[in-house]
């Protein structure tokens, strides 16, 4: 059985989500959660919440909680029995496979980097996070906020990571992989893209070139490659995008429909709209490059993206996705050389 440690107090409304999406992972997705944080609250907790008796759940005490707005660096000093830190730890000795936060991302990467190490090979881990696409199959754009600033070499070991998590976690055959700038020509970007472009090109992976951000939706592409300041902003643009069309979308259904046959089939056709743009079903983003696993999740996620932030971690520890990363960054190391030195 799979274990995935949970950072029950990082979340807006902890640790009263982590509770509800950890019963929800340990009773439909056959895992063990522990539940890390202040014991007496995570009792209290549980014990208002129905049918987790039978269920594999365990409490581990931490007595800090790291706030947002708590700076990395000082959730990393000063607050060494923190929850997150205690979660990592369990990662760390073996005792849990991979964690999940929805706590303060800084601190949460800074955590995992320092507690569980590095892949080796990897020069800085990368945010991954999944979007729904027009052809109904998701995309993988990363990085989303692990490195504002990135080299060509790190965005060559982005592209390497989302291809083997496309693989394996979405079930892609040849990922098609696309790196993120102003215009689909290769001269068209900034000296960032165009010096990551032959470097790209050298690997063994389906890279397709330049790529659009209205590409992030179109499904032409599996995985989008960028530094972490523009994957950032385009998935804060996108969740805002999301809201407002849900909300006009709501309004207007509100307003247009008389019949009550045609308002149940909308509102239905609606249901269905909501649940392929909830963030929710995808979880969190995984933090490619450290070992063990990590997903980082929204402060504000409710029970339902706990229990799938759950899911992916299980999966990605279950399909052992640390030692592929480690094995073909190690296979395509001396290609990345070469095309270093070609590019000087």
């Amino acid at each position: 059985m799979v274990t995935i440690a949970v950072d029950a107090m990082g979340g807006d409304t902890a640790p009263k989500t982590e509770v509800e999406g950890a019963i929800r992972a340990a009773r439909s997705l056959g895992v063990k959660v522990i539940l890390v944080g202040r014991e007496d609250l995570l009792r209290k907790e549980l014990s208002q919440q129905d049918g987790h008796a039978d269920l594999s759940i365990e409490i581990v005490h931490a007595s800090e909680q790291v706030t947002m707005q708590d700076s990395a660096a000082k959730a990393l000093r000063n607050k060494r029995d923190s929850s997150i830190r205690v979660a990592s730890r369990l990662v760390r000795d073996g005792i849990a496979q991979g964690l999940v936060s929805a706590g303060n991302t800084g601190a949460a990467m800074a955590i995992s980097k320092t507690v569980q190490g590095m892949i080796p090979g990897v020069h800085r881990p990368a945010l991954a996070q999944t979007f729904p696409t027009l052809k109904g199959t998701p995309v993988v754009l990363m990085d989303v906020g692990a490195n504002v600033d990135s080299s060509p070499q790190m965005l060559a070991q982005f592209a390497v990571m989302g291809d083997i998590y496309a693989r394996v976690i979405l079930h892609m055959k040849q990922p098609r992989v696309g790196l993120l700038s102003i215009g689909e020509e290769e001269h068209k970007g900034n000296e960032l893209t165009r010096t990551a472009t032959p470097l790209l090109k050298s690997l063994a992976i389906h890279f397709i070139g330049n790529v659009e951000g209205r590409d992030l939706y179109s499904g032409k592409v599996e995985v989008i490659v960028c530094d972490g300041f523009i994957g950032n902003v385009a998935l804060k643009v996108s969740e805002g995008l999301v809201e407002v069309v849900k909300q006009m979308l709501q309004e207007s259904l509100q307003a247009t429909i008389t019949r009550k046959i045609g308002y149940v089939l909308s509102r239905a056709a609606f249901q269905d709209f909501k649940k392929r743009v909830d963030y929710s079903e995808y979880g969190g983003a995984l933090l490619l490059g450290v070992r063990g696993v990590c997903v980082i999740c929204h402060g504000s996620s409710n029970a339902n993206a706990i229990k799938n932030a759950i899911r992916v971690a299980a999966e990605f520890a279950d399909h052992r996705i640390n030692e592929r990363i480690e094995t073909e960054l190690r296979r395509w190391s001396t290609a990345l050389r070469e095309a270093v030195k070609a590019a000087g």
